[in-house]
């Protein structure tokens, strides 16, 4: 199979990348549930895909229904089934999280990666929450998974031109653990990597649409670039523009 050198693209798009899932709470997309609400048309029709979960089946089912409670009519995508057709039938595509190589892996073997970055190109809004959002970048170089499989590629859908580091951490100082902070592991990143970082905290997301790329619900995000230092980004800031982070749509 054919796999497409992921690139950044040049037609405006509409995005919500979601940090993670599941709140505090622990009620699934309980804490973005407003967010989605307002960036979906009321009444569109969703397509889960639930490729980075290990029981494929039981994820979808459990993320339709609470998009329908949500107020979206969903399906999810079966790769026992046609899910490029399946992707044709609806109005947005909502790429859900778990394991990011098993997820690249596969949408690369289903060949739903090019289907949705075409589609997403085209104009049809893309959501994706934690490894749904690690393959909106240019490759999942910055997840924070174990790879369980090996995809053919770490090329992504490129759909945004800097990377995501989703449920990014502080290191505790209490902790008596003495590996590698999140923050050395990424600085270990942009030391062989010149792609920019926004690392999202727990409760934050990314909404883009087109040029625009806003920072919003909880957490705030620590925005990583070369030759820069690393800068914290409240939540409610606008990061297009900033200075070492390319533009989304030229």
């Amino acid at each position: 199979m054919r796999i497409r050198p992921a690139g950044v693209v040049s037609l405006p798009m509409r995005l919500l990348l979601i940090s993670n899932s599941t709140g505090p709470d622990g009620v699934f997309l309980g804490h973005c549930e407003s967010e989605i609400a307002d960036f979906v048309a009321p009444g569109a029709r969703i397509l889960f895909v639930p490729f980075a979960g290990i029981d494929e089946q039981a994820y979808g089912e459990k993320a339709a229904g609470r998009l329908e409670e949500i107020g979206f009519p969903t399906q999810w995508a079966d790769r026992g089934g046609d899910p490029i057709a399946a992707l044709g039938d609806v109005d947005a595509v909502f790429v859900g999280g778990g394991n990011t190589f098993l997820l690249l892996d596969r949408l690369a073997s289903t060949g739903m990666l090019e289907a949705i970055r075409d589609r997403v190109v085209a104009g049809m809004p893309y959501l994706g929450a934690s490894a749904g959002s690690n393959v909106a970048g240019p490759t999942i170089r910055t997840t924070n998974d174990m790879p369980i499989v090996e995809p053919p590629t770490f090329a992504s859908l490129g759909l945004v031109p800097f990377q995501i580091n989703p449920h990014y951490v502080d290191r505790d100082p209490d902790s008596s653990h003495q590996g590698e902070t999140r923050e050395q592991r990424l600085r270990e990143y942009l030391a062989v990597n010149a792609t920019p970082v926004v690392a999202l905290r727990e409760g934050a997301l990314l909404r883009i649409e087109g040029h625009a790329v806003h920072l919003g619900g909880s957490g705030g995000a620590r925005l990583y670039r070369p030759g820069f230092e690393a800068e914290e980004v409240p939540p409610g800031r606008r990061l297009d523009g900033l200075p070492g982070l390319p533009p989304v749509a030229r």
